[in-house]
């Protein structure tokens, strides 16, 4: 599964104007106007929403079990461009035996058990229970980054100013979510009508059991909010064999990583309003000015561990006498890393966001904000609890308030004696624990060393371009990765988009197949047939790949992709003891599931970069925007793929794809 989550939503149907693209994956995003009508002037709160936050949450609508036959149909469409006819033919009886056989039983239980959990979505135990029981480290595995952009002024870019502001922003944004007076998370097809005053303090007078109905009638769409209450004093917790998810919503203190050291003082007083930002400035530029060294053994590396692994080593711990300690790191609203590096260029800022030197994190957090010396900022989230939704709102509103109305400013002078209130964590390690962390270190030094990362900007075109002339911006940002792949090594492959499903209640993700029979032929053409089609043909090709992407993308959009249904079907069969159909244990779908390609867009005023490791050792994590006027690409993959050579294979299959767009030929 894609790490970066992007979110297709309900942006498929219809494109209005003045709403910025974002999909999420694991980084669901989708298109959001947050409106700065209800801001409040108080420093407690971001904004005071006259609709309460979680007002639709109750009346939003159920992610509906799409019919088996079309499910079987979508998987078959979407082996038909892997498989060679024979293996094709294979599946194809497979899956026909599976429709009318053992897959029957399973849909009609699956059915009856989603009407006897109505309280949530078929999807969201089994994909809960997916990431929880997973061994592999969630770093490069699981947790994916996306950075803020610098702040306009350049002089609030320093790291103690910037890392001040974004910790008042963080509790005011907290503040307002626990409060309910964050706007409710609505796509709006008709602003004009729906994201006014007029009609928010009419909808707060619905009953939460109808509202959704009340939005639905002005072609608003309310989105789940749910994963919302996890963004804070959150942690994932190791267990062998299934982790768990752990929320204190009465911590009152902030966790501070740096070199290694691990410190926490109060954010937020007795009486829950935000400490005074002079005090918060003043004790991080103590952390920043302390000379402690960097500990021999850093905890934070265990958290980089296999899970098995860091749950034993959890245990030991605990019995060391660590447990008071541990509680205060989880329950911490949560973790700030600043780093002493400066990031030179992309590569670097992702290397850093992505994964660091495995000392100075706690991957667990259910995210942290990591600050460079240079200021450069970044999220890195644990994905098990969400599906980065709640993260992208949340990086947003803080983007947006520390620049707009930062509260700590360069001359801001901080406030006296922090030696008393900020206390640094100190742990009780015997040689076994000490050991535990030195091999976690050499784990994560041998796993982020054979990560290679790369970039691209394609600056001849964008997404004006493409839509004047009716295409996908989507769809052609896909096409080129296609085509860049067959370009390189000769072949299509298992490719994967994340789509957000939070139009409906406890909806998580649903995946896009962009490797089509479509986007097959039309690669093979530009590649190896150039000289063969004319300009109008290759044009004609170009319009058939859109056409079925956006297709594909409502689907999914809607919950009627053929993953998700899949998966839960298996996930069933399983919890029976049931032995797996032969659909199951078929290679084509295990080939299918082996995305090569693992591909999520992200586009946000408020995101430069974003980025993940590639969910399979031959394969390539591609994080990607495609802007107005140009199109950019963030990279990554192991030795067994050159991402380099890639990325030239994209940018040649982009500049050759805008040539046809322009009436050019390529003979």
């Amino acid at each position: 599964m894609a790490k970066l989550l992007s979110m297709q939503s309900l942006a498929s149907l219809r494109k209005p104007a003045g709403f910025v693209h974002s999909r999420v994956t694991s980084l669901g995003f989708t298109k959001r106007n947050y409106s700065s009508k209800n801001e409040s002037s108080s420093s407690e709160y971001l904004q005071k929403s006259i609709v309460p936050s979680m007002h639709y949450q109750k009346s939003l609508p159920r992610l509906r079990i799409p019919k088996l036959e079309d499910t079987i149909r979508r998987y078959l469409a979407a082996q038909k461009p892997l498989l060679d006819d024979d293996h094709f033919q294979t599946t194809e009886k497979l899956a026909q035996d599976f429709l009318t056989g053992e897959g029957k039983s399973l849909q009609e239980d699956l059915v009856a058990q989603d009407k006897s959990n109505n309280h949530t979505s078929y999807i969201s135990g089994p994909w809960f229970d997916m990431y929880l029981s997973a061994r592999e480290s969630v770093v490069l595995n699981f947790n994916p980054f996306m950075s803020f952009n610098p702040d306009p002024k350049s002089e609030y870019n320093n790291q103690l100013v910037r890392a001040s502001n974004i910790v008042c922003s963080a509790v005011r944004f907290m503040k307002t979510l626990r409060a309910g007076l964050l706007e409710p998370e609505v796509f709006h097809l008709n602003p004009a009508k729906s994201d006014t005053d007029a009609f928010k303090k009419l909808i707060r007078w619905v009953p939460s059991s109808l509202s959704w109905y009340g939005a639905f009638m002005v072609n608003a769409y309310p989105l789940d909010m749910s994963q919302y209450f996890r963004l804070f004093n959150s942690s994932r917790i190791p267990k062998r064999g299934r982790d768990e998810l752990f929320t204190d919503n009465k911590g009152r203190h902030l966790l501070v990583m740096r070199k290694g050291n691990m410190y926490v003082f109060d954010i937020v007083d007795h009486d829950g309003n935000l400490v005074a930002p002079t005090e918060i400035q003043s004790h991080l530029k103590y952390i920043l000015s302390d000379t402690t060294p960097a500990p021999a053994f850093p905890l934070g590396v265990l958290t980089s561990e296999n899970r098995d692994v860091w749950a034993s080593l959890r245990d030991k711990l605990i019995a060391a006498g660590n447990a008071e300690d541990l509680r205060t790191v989880d329950s911490a609203i949560f973790c700030l890393c600043l780093d002493d590096v400066s990031l030179s260029d992309p590569v670097h800022v992702s290397h850093n966001m992505l994964h660091g030197d495995g000392c100075n994190r706690w991957y667990d957090k259910s995210f942290s904000i990591i600050i460079a010396q240079d200021g450069q900022t970044a999220i890195n989230f644990e994905h098990s609890w969400g599906d980065g939704v709640a993260v992208l709102r949340f990086l947003n509103e803080i983007f947006k308030d520390t620049t707009k109305k930062p509260l700590v400013h360069p001359g801001s002078a901080p406030a006296a004696d922090s030696a008393s209130a900020v206390r640094r964590l100190n742990f009780k390690l015997d040689s076994e624990l000490k050991d535990g962390i030195q091999k976690a270190k050499a784990n994560f030094d041998s796993a982020v060393s054979k990560l290679t990362i790369d970039a691209m900007q394609f600056k001849s075109g964008g997404k004006e371009q493409l839509k004047k002339s009716k295409l996908s911006p989507d769809a052609i940002a896909q096409l080129a990765f296609q085509m860049g792949f067959l370009r390189q090594y000769g072949q299509t492959v298992a490719t994967y988009e994340s789509c957000s499903t939070a139009a409906f209640k406890h909806g998580r993700t649903e995946t896009i197949r962009p490797a089509s029979a479509f986007t097959k032929r039309c690669s093979h053409a530009f590649v190896h047939e150039a000289g063969k089609h004319s300009v109008a043909e290759m044009q004609a090709m170009l319009d058939q790949c859109s056409k079925y992407h956006g297709q594909l993308t409502k689907e999914a959009a809607m919950g009627q992709g053929f993953d998700r249904h899949l998966f839960a079907l298996r996930y069933l069969a399983m919890s029976k003891g049931q032995p797996l159909h032969s659909l199951y244990t078929d290679p084509a779908y295990a080939a299918i599931n082996h995305n090569i390609l693992s591909t999520s867009t992200l586009t946000s005023p408020a995101v430069s970069i974003g980025g993940f490791a590639p969910v399979v050792p031959d394969g390539f994590g591609v994080g990607y925007g495609v802007h107005d006027d140009w199109i950019g690409c963030n990279v990554s993959s192991y030795p067994a793929r050159d991402v380099h050579h890639f990325l030239e294979c994209v940018l040649k299959s982009l500049e050759d794809i805008f040539s046809v767009v322009e009436g050019k030929s390529l003979s």
